[in-house]
């Protein structure tokens, strides 16, 4: 079995006390591979990170600009969100332009991932709905995708509509195929051969490699490769995400935090198990990530910010930022300083032979 190399270093008292291993592929938008570190033809579960990739259709299918959504409503859709009041009224906002409400999604409900949030609708005595869930921005996206599907929207009746997006997390119902399609095409990898499982939110997570991954965010930060539509909707989701990164993620999160400070040079997105992509439009790259150990919440974020701030030609305020995710203080409920959380000499050293 192959042994994935150490990206990141957790310290505490000078000394290294956890190590998380994991993969990274860095590839360009003709294909080629910038870096390579680990094992990135081994197929994963990307989860999460792949939200843009899944929302191309929703542009490319003319649903959106049908509807009208805007900017924030776009972002989300692209988004794992922390459940904030903000969130919940642009993703019930998408339904309610498609004639529908949050009874549509098919994604479940947990509570806001949002501390403030969780605690203000306790404190209320309400109970989360599916407009809380972190994908309910996506799920939204692919109800206003059905609508559009179904055809001669204005037209049908409400209860023909319903019955049209019911279901649509279905591996074969028409929302999901044109999911799946979008993924084909950017990825490039073959997914009627690969592994498909269940995601969180229960519609259908194909198994990729690494390095196929970072080619399709190349593609989208670039529309190398991409079908007239795909380019249209990659560029135009980009653009929606820049102009409200606080709906990708949310208070304190570090892509609201990146995408907020770097807009449109950066399009990076978390998953779940330790799964990151970004897209660099402007070299050209894309950027796949995967933590042998799950770890997203530190490890994932530490790599991500070190090829963000190896990879982009930044200003000094911008790489002081940058250094802040990818060394960071480790403090104690006290506020003292305890350790450190690094990306490893192996993975700076890699980035800086690229």
């Amino acid at each position: 079995m192959n042994c994935n190399p150490i990206l990141v270093e957790a310290l505490r008292g000078g000394v290294v006390e956890s190590l998380h291993r994991g993969a990274l592929a860095i590839v360009d938008a003709d294909g080629a591979v910038h870096t390579q570190l680990g094992d990135i033809l081994r197929p994963i579960f990307p989860r999460s990170a792949c939200k843009v990739l899944q929302a191309l259709p929703l542009v490319a299918s003319g649903a959106a600009a049908r509807l009208g959504l805007t900017d924030a409503e776009l972002a989300l859709a692209c988004a794992s969100h922390g459940g904030e009041p903000q969130h919940a009224a642009t993703a019930a906002a998408m339904l309610a332009k498609a004639g529908l409400d949050a009874t549509s999604l098919e994604c479940g409900a947990h509570w806001p991932h949002h501390d403030g949030s969780i605690k203000a609708l306790a404190a209320a005595g309400q109970q989360p709905s599916a407009l809380h869930n972190n994908c309910s921005g996506k799920h939204a996206g692919f109800v206003c995708l059905a609508c559009q599907l179904a055809g001669d929207g204005d037209a049908r009746d409400i209860g023909d509509i319903r019955n049209f997006v019911r279901g649509y997390t279905g591996l074969q119902h028409p929302v999901m195929r044109e999911v799946s399609a979008a993924l084909q095409a950017t990825t490039g990898y073959d997914l009627a051969h690969t592994a498909v499982g269940t995601d969180g939110c229960n519609i259908p997570a194909y198994a990729i490699p690494l390095r196929h991954l970072a080619h399709a965010f190349a593609r989208v930060g670039t529309g190398t490769g991409l079908s007239p539509e795909h380019q249209h909707a990659a560029k135009r989701l980009r653009a929606a995400v820049a102009a409200a990164p606080e709906m990708v993620a949310g208070s304190g999160r570090f892509d609201t935090r990146v995408m907020a400070r770097l807009r449109e040079r950066v399009f990076c997105k978390v998953g779940a198990e330790g799964v990151y992509c970004a897209a660099l439009p402007e070299l050209g790259l894309g950027v796949a990530i995967k933590m042998d150990d799950g770890n997203t919440a530190r490890a994932c974020e530490v790599v991500m910010a070190a090829c963000i701030e190896r990879l982009l030609p930044l200003v000094d305020a911008d790489a002081v930022f940058m250094r802040c995710f990818s060394d960071v203080v480790l403090s104690n409920w006290n506020g003292v300083e305890v350790g450190r959380l690094r990306a490893a000499g192996l993975l700076r050293d890699g980035l800086s032979a690229a």
